[in-house]
């Protein structure tokens, strides 16, 4: 696998300008950010198709709703998705995911980094490395690291990255559920709207996203853990705002989601409730300053909810900074790359190696390497891909 460094600023895909950081433009009339909530029964899959066409799919859905999310894609994605996002590495989020890959296609890919001992997902990761040109993980910049990751989706559509920030801050453990509490907590906003998409994040996530001096209203939240009842508590319901709440579940499921103490915490913060066991598949439209929610279950009605968030457009980001700029096109063959939020005139930080049949990886200036007879090395530029694979060398302890 080639090395391939990114040192420019994450991420606004297909950009004009390479390299250079963008100001936000504001949303243009007639151009619509549109939200899929897939309905896939007891698990989560949702699509964004941003105002220039470009899609992010986050979550896959559990095994038995392959047929339902590939037939979807194949309907609305003309091209390869330019991003994948696992939330984290559990089946009912990404049981159908390889379906998805396979039926349509996927530029990018990206999860916590969080190892998992599933089967699943090491199949999953497997299927990536063959069929996808970029794995990233969502690591703050060394040089800025209170700085949050954003993806630009163009037209001032903005995915902005808050959880996880491993390295810089370690992985929650020792939680109810560690794989749950390291979610991928993303914000897409688009003028005066924003979406909140959650994964299956925990209370100890939300603590520490509330620890940051950010905004975080939002027009719609994705809510987490299929409405249960541990999530959604109501510091962070009142943090986020929201006017519309999507439950992502399934009819009768055995776990009684979403739970009535969830229910309960969404009514009293003003939440519309949408369900997707009760619904359907939910469709929100957002023109920059409102946001039509359209169930499939009930001929045409609509909620129209209007947004409250600052606009994307002409200001400083919210602190900790969010900063974006270009992303060069996708390499083949499968390579992993960390991406990096500043551009740095301080050599590049060295990448982790392992030896053909070795069980660790090292640090690229490790002795150990150089002492190596063998040529046969596999090179990752993510101390977190490279921990999939293998575990830390104790000499260089990378």
């Amino acid at each position: 696998m080639a090395l391939f460094r990114l040192l420019s600023l994450l991420l606004v895909l297909l950009a004009a300008s390479p390299g250079r950081a963008q100001p936000a433009p504001a949303p243009t009339p007639g151009k619509p950010l549109t939200v899929y909530f897939f309905d896939v029964g007891q698990g989560d899959a949702a699509l964004i198709v941003s105002p220039t066409g470009k899609t992010v799919l986050i979550d896959g859905g559990p095994p038995e709703a392959g047929e339902i999310l590939t037939r979807r894609l194949q309907q609305l994605v003309r091209a390869p998705l330019d991003l994948v996002i696992l939330s984290h590495p559990h089946l009912d989020h990404l049981g159908s995911m390889k379906d998805a890959i396979q039926a349509v296609g996927a530029r990018r890919y990206m999860d916590p980094g969080f190892d998992h001992p599933s089967a699943a997902y090491k199949n999953l990761l497997e299927l990536v490395d063959k069929e996808v040109g970029q794995v990233v993980t969502p690591e703050p910049n060394p040089q800025a690291p209170e700085t949050f990751i954003t993806v630009g989706l163009g037209e001032g559509a903005l995915l902005t990255i808050y959880w996880p920030r491993y390295p810089q801050v370690p992985f929650l453990k020792n939680t109810r559920s560690d794989a749950n509490s390291n979610s991928i907590v993303t914000r897409l906003t688009y003028g005066r709207t924003a979406f909140f998409f959650t994964g299956d994040s925990e209370p100890d996530t939300e603590e520490a996203l509330l620890r940051h001096r950010t905004d975080f209203t939002s027009t719609v939240l994705k809510v987490a853990h299929h409405g249960g009842k541990y999530s959604s508590t109501p510091a962070f319901l009142a943090a986020v705002k929201p006017k519309a709440a999507i439950i992502s579940c399934g009819a009768g499921n055995e776990y009684g989601h979403p739970t009535a103490e969830t229910l309960e915490r969404l009514a009293a913060v003003g939440a519309r409730v949408f369900r997707t066991d009760q619904s359907g598949e939910l469709k929100a439209v957002s023109d920059g300053t409102k946001v039509t929610l359209q169930a499939e279950k009930g001929g045409t009605s609509q909620q129209v909810f209007p947004g409250e968030v600052q606009p994307a457009s002409g200001g400083a980001p919210s602190s900790p900074a969010a900063a974006s700029a270009s992303l060069p096109p996708a390499p083949a063959g499968g390579e992993t790359v960390t991406a990096s939020l500043q551009p740095s005139s301080k050599p590049s930080s060295p990448a982790f190696v392992s030896l053909k049949g070795s069980a660790v990886f090292h640090r690229e200036d490790c002795a150990t390497l150089k002492r190596a007879k063998t040529k046969d090395r596999k090179m990752y530029t993510s101390r977190a891909a490279a921990a999939r694979e293998r575990r830390p060398a104790e000499d260089c302890k990378p």
